[in-house]
């Protein structure tokens, strides 16, 4: 037996592994449920063991597996032959490595940074120094979603991360990359897991697993994922609990014609963690990371409920040519409510905390927040050749729809706390505030072409034309915009195989975003839609991989624009939101993988040069921005223990540099830090089915360290490093 690595990066490929270890995480309806079938197909597994003569020995099939990820927008291509960077995070990786959450996977890849990631909330994800957006730049099976829900991993088959502009799968999005779930799907095998982990200070987790074909010719398949968790972290006063259903199923109509349907509906509820912030002037040591400031008698959790569903018909019109038409839905519904810190009212400083530890407390709440999204792309693919030159075409249409309503909001000074979380206040549910109703709406059209212009030389081609219209309004009826825009995000790239498994890549694309002035009285231009974001990016990488080894370099230059109130801004008609100069973020990344007899080891690094430039405020010019570590080296290893087959030890270790904590002030910042895990996994084959005993310790020595810098809502904010945490799960299958 060997570990599935925690991700799979651009060249990276999963080590070999046993054939009938494909098991994935899952979902179970109750925690009753799932710990009474583990515990069965624990005592069946250990009663009827491969010493029964009646059982020929186990044979183990190993082979190497190419990582790909299809949100690249070029089917399922290995991502060693493809001329842009991701990850790939698999079923096993994430259940490996205790990721539950995308904010987990800062953890082990370079490329990836926490983003204001608070216990009980929302994930937030900074790919290549750029925060992605939670409106435009998530998909679910490539199709667009909303990310302001707490989205569950359970019954995902992998999660890929897009390195880079995404012009070319997205209408817009924010720099850095796109994040795509893709969901499990019915087996050709039938399976039979069930899982059971206790993690933290006593957070239980109960998953289960079924996926089953139908009929003489197995035309009809399911799977069905279910899971319950009672959250008990280690932060005090925020525990809560979680539990999702999922049923996904297939039709083989015929050769060549698939139909495909799933439903997931989730629901957690959970206390949110604020952050910590400035004293007056200085950053202040590491906290116990096991305070929770929102701890008041009066203090709810925050509630998601999400309910997603897709259907998908794939037809093959030839050999070398299909369409396909997919459509999905999706509806969310959130109480969001915190005891919220934000700024020293009593010294003047609204983007920090108070200098003798206090801070000014909100009573924050915006309930029956709805968001809907749907859906609908039509698609042809197929491969096609013109004289010497062979095509693999995609082109279709995508049309994408999001509404959001929402009520009047509940955010009131309610007096003052402290960071020691000692300070009992009132609370103060009055709603005296408006919010902001969104409608937005999409069309986009695109082509791809990957060209083989010879055995050695590829061309890359992509173009998405997008037409939105998008409108608001605050829910008393004032403030409404209303406003159209098109534009066209191009992206090229050419590859040049250098023979002994390597390749030479260079690509240059583009990316859009778009936004309009508020609606205020204090804007000149308030109401008008502006220019459109172009952001450009330069990329030139090589990759290698041989049968133990593979390896990545790759550079990159970003440019985005920037925009920025210009003005007083404190009366009618003195502020106006004007292009401000750009963010320009040059990096390097390098990565590699390498097995070595019973030794597997995985690691990589991101050095990032990130400023800002051109602003008429002089003071952010030259300055890295706030939250964006310099550096970043993530490394993993593993042993597989030749006098205990089945069993595996590992380490990880992750360092990152410093981070600033203001857009205008280089040195204000906090520390870099380390930190190392543990891990081991036990496989034991029997007769019955296969028992996979995982055990781990993250944080290993208790370090103390901030480990963000957020600059959110126009305040500094500080995460504490998670203290040192254990987890052991059991995962049955047969």
């Amino acid at each position: 037996m060997h570990p599935s690595p925690v991700f799979a990066g651009p060249v990276f490929a999963d080590p070999p592994q046993a054939s009938g270890n494909t098991m994935a995480n899952i979902f179970t309806p109750a925690l009753r449920a799932a710990a009474a079938a583990a515990c069965s197909a624990v005592a069946a597994a250990t009663a009827q063991t491969s010493t029964d003569p009646t059982t020929l020995p186990a044979v183990t099939v190993t082979a190497r597996g190419a990582p790909s990820v299809s949100i690249g927008g070029f089917a399922d291509l290995p991502l060693s032959k493809a001329p842009f960077q991701a990850s790939v995070f698999g079923a096993e990786a994430l259940k490996d490595g205790g990721v539950h959450r995308l904010a987990d996977l800062t953890r082990f890849d370079p490329a990836l940074s926490d983003a204001y990631n608070a216990v009980g909330y929302t994930d937030f994800l900074a790919v290549r120094g750029f925060v992605l957006d939670q409106r435009f730049n998530y998909r679910r099976d490539g199709l667009p979603i909303n990310a302001e829900t707490s989205i569950p991993l359970d019954n995902k088959e992998r999660v890929e991360v897009l390195e880079g502009i995404s012009g070319m799968q997205a209408g817009t999005s924010a720099p850095g990359g796109l994040v795509n779930y893709v969901v499990k799907r019915p087996l050709t095998d039938p399976l039979r897991s069930a899982t059971l982990q206790w993690q933290g200070s006593g957070s239980l987790l109960g998953v289960a697993d079924v996926s089953q074909r139908f009929g003489n010719d197995k035309a009809f398949g399911l799977r069905l994922n279910a899971a319950y968790e009672q959250l008990e972290p280690n932060v005090r006063n925020a525990d809560g609990q979680r539990r999702g259903l999922a049923l996904a199923g297939d039709w083989r109509i015929a050769p060549g014609t698939l139909l495909e349907a799933e439903f997931e509906t989730s629901h957690q509820s959970q206390p949110s963690v604020p952050g910590f912030s400035l004293l007056g002037k200085r950053v202040p040591a590491p906290v116990d990371p096991r305070i929770n400031l929102n701890n008041q008698p009066w203090s709810l959790p925050v509630m998601f409920d999400a309910d997603t569903a897709s259907l998908r018909f794939t037809q093959a019109l030839s050999r070398d040519w299909r369409w396909s038409a997919h459509l999905a839905t999706q509806r969310l519904r959130t109480d969001d409510r915190v005891a919220f810190p934000f700024g020293c009212g009593a010294e003047g400083n609204f983007d920090r905390y108070c200098s003798d530890g206090s801070f000014d407390l909100y009573d924050f709440r915006s309930e029956n927040e709805r968001r809907r999204s749907d859906a609908l792309e039509l698609a042809l693919h197929g491969n096609a050749q013109t004289g010497m030159l062979a095509h693999a075409l995609s082109a279709g249409v995508l049309r994408n729809r999001f509404v959001g309503r929402f009520q009047q909001q509940a955010f009131n000074y309610v007096g003052s706390g402290n960071i020691d979380a000692s300070i009992v206040t009132p609370a103060d549910p009055s709603l005296t505030d408006e919010n902001t109703n969104r409608s937005e709406g999409s069309t986009e059209l695109f082509i791809r072409d990957a060209v083989r212009l010879s055995d050695r030389f590829g061309l890359w081609l992509g173009l998405r034309h997008t037409a939105l219209q998008r409108a608001s309004v605050r829910t008393d009826g004032s403030r409404a915009t209303d406003y159209s825009q098109s534009f066209t995000s191009p992206w090229l790239a050419a590859s040049l195989e250098l023979g002994a498994g390597q390749m030479l890549y260079a690509s240059l694309g583009r990316g859009s975003e778009s936004e309009v002035a508020p609606n205020r009285s204090r804007y000149t231009n308030r109401g008008t839609a502006l220019p459109v974001l172009q952001s450009r990016q330069f990329e030139v990488g090589i990759k290698g991989e041989r049968e133990n080894l593979s390896w990545n370099l790759a550079a990159f230059d970003i440019t985005r624009p920037a925009f920025a109130d210009v003005g007083t801004c404190d009366a009618d008609d003195t502020c106006t939101r004007q292009a401000d100069g750009t963010a320009r973020h040059r990096g390097l990344e390098a990565s590699g993988a390498l097995r070595s007899g019973p030794w597997w080891l995985q690691g990589g690094l991101q050095w990032l040069h990130a400023r800002r430039q051109g602003s008429a405020t002089a003071s952010v010019n030259g300055q890295r921005p706030p939250n964006v570590p310099a550096l970043a080296v993530k490394l993993q290893t593993h042993y597989s223990v030749a006098a205990w087959p089945g069993l595996s030890l590992g380490a990880d270790v992750s360092h990152e540099s410093d981070r600033t904590v203001l857009p205008d002030d280089a040195v204000l910042r906090i520390a870099g830090y380390s930190r190392a895990g543990l891990n081991g996994q036990l496989q034991q084959r029997t007769a019955a089915g296969t028992l996979t005993w995982r055990a781990a310790i993250d944080n290993l020595f208790d370090r103390r360290a901030w480990k963000e810098s957020p600059y959110q809502f126009g305040h500094v904010y500080l995460f504490p490093l998670a203290a040192r945490t254990a987890r052991v799960s059991v995962q049955a299958a047969w």
